[in-house]
């Protein structure tokens, strides 16, 4: 579903110029958006730092509510590190999402009739899409972060957190996939309608 949104997005800028302006700011929000999760990311990062050189003083403290888990130092620094590679991975793909953002900010105002074949809205939008995949991978990591944090606190908080998680992400992070959308040039009432492919309902 994003990734025909973006395409007939494209699409619709390139081949109109008098909508440049509106496909610039649209994606300076998107880029905003982008730099702003970066930035919590980077911060996540160095505070993960931190909680990595406190394992002796805070292991025993953090575990109280968990009568069942280990105490050892040595599984504090293996939560904390699981923990940090996940906001490494979900700053590393928020940056990418930014730095292909800011190419199709360049690349989406060069008029159709004009543009060299890899500058064709094909072309941008491919390059859009992978700048959406790379800010839902970031989101994802970001998700897969909460489990991790209630880990700290014991493995009963990590399964309740895994369960929660799941259950949140089956109700709401789904795209409809049975809808319909008229394509055509009249949209009068008897116009045809064509359903949207399965394939685009991710």
């Amino acid at each position: 579903m994003h990734e025909l949104a973006r395409r007939l997005w494209v699409a619709n800028i390139m081949r109109n110029p008098a909508m440049g302006i509106m496909g610039v700011q649209t994606l300076r929000n998107w880029i905003m958006g982008s730099t702003l999760m970066a930035s919590t990311a980077a911060i996540l990062i160095i505070g993960t730092l931190t909680l990595s050189g406190q394992a002796e003083n805070i292991t025993r403290s953090w575990h109280v509510l968990s009568m069942t888990s280990s105490h050892a130092a040595e599984l504090w620094i293996v939560k904390v590190m699981a923990l940090l590679v996940t906001f490494i991975v979900a700053f590393f793909a928020f940056a990418m999402s930014v730095r292909l953002a800011n190419h199709v900010v360049f690349m989406i105002n060069v008029p159709e009739f004009e543009t060299h074949h890899n500058l064709s809205p094909e072309s941008v939008a491919r390059r859009l899409h992978r700048s959406g995949t790379m800010f839902s991978i970031g989101m994802r990591a970001f998700l897969f972060s909460i489990p991790l944090v209630f880990w700290l606190f014991g493995p009963y908080f990590l399964l309740a957190a895994s369960i929660g998680l799941i259950i949140a992400l089956y109700r709401l992070d789904r795209s409809e996939s049975e809808g319909v959308m008229d394509v055509s040039p009249s949209g009068k009432q008897n116009a045809p309608v064509v359903s949207i492919q399965a394939k685009y309902a991710k």
